[in-house]
């Protein structure tokens, strides 16, 4: 049953009764996607001080990632090109692999200074800090 992927009606004209849209919303959500493919996980953790941004990036190297803080928007992109040299060997058929990803998450509230990113055992986690806010505790008197 791990194999089974939801019928999708975006492929029949059998009915058709105003729901399509509706249906074919349902069936790409259930569907399973490969990240592989398409693109990679994210996670985000919010402390006390900082945001922590985790990225599962297994077997991207760090010249292939670009980090990047915009208005409040880390932006996370990949690009690879697998190319392995083999002269000494006659190929008849040679497939390279060619990928680009891109993730973007808004942060509230960070600041562009002190951001650390570190890339170990193929997840790339990203610690970006937070402005620091006055607390400014203030009596109100009543007239």
């Amino acid at each position: 049953m791990a194999g089974m992927v939801p019928f999708n009606r975006k492929n029949t004209d059998l009915m058709s009764d105003g729901f399509e849209d509706f249906y074919n919303l349902l069936d790409d959500f259930f569907t399973p996607r490969s990240l592989e493919r398409s693109t990679f996980k994210l996670d985000v953790h919010d402390t006390e001080k900082e945001f922590v941004v985790e990225a599962e990036l297994p077997g991207v190297q760090k010249e292939e990632i670009d980090l990047n803080v915009n208005d409040g928007a880390l932006t996370i992109s990949v690009n690879r090109e697998e190319s392995k040299e083999n002269k000494d060997k006659k190929f008849l058929h040679r497939e390279r692999r060619v990928s680009s990803m891109s993730r973007a998450v808004y942060l509230k509230d960070i600041s562009g200074q002190g951001i650390k990113a570190k890339l170990e055992n193929g997840v790339l986690t990203v610690n970006v800090p937070k402005l620091e806010k006055a607390v400014v505790e203030q009596k109100i008197e009543i007239e």
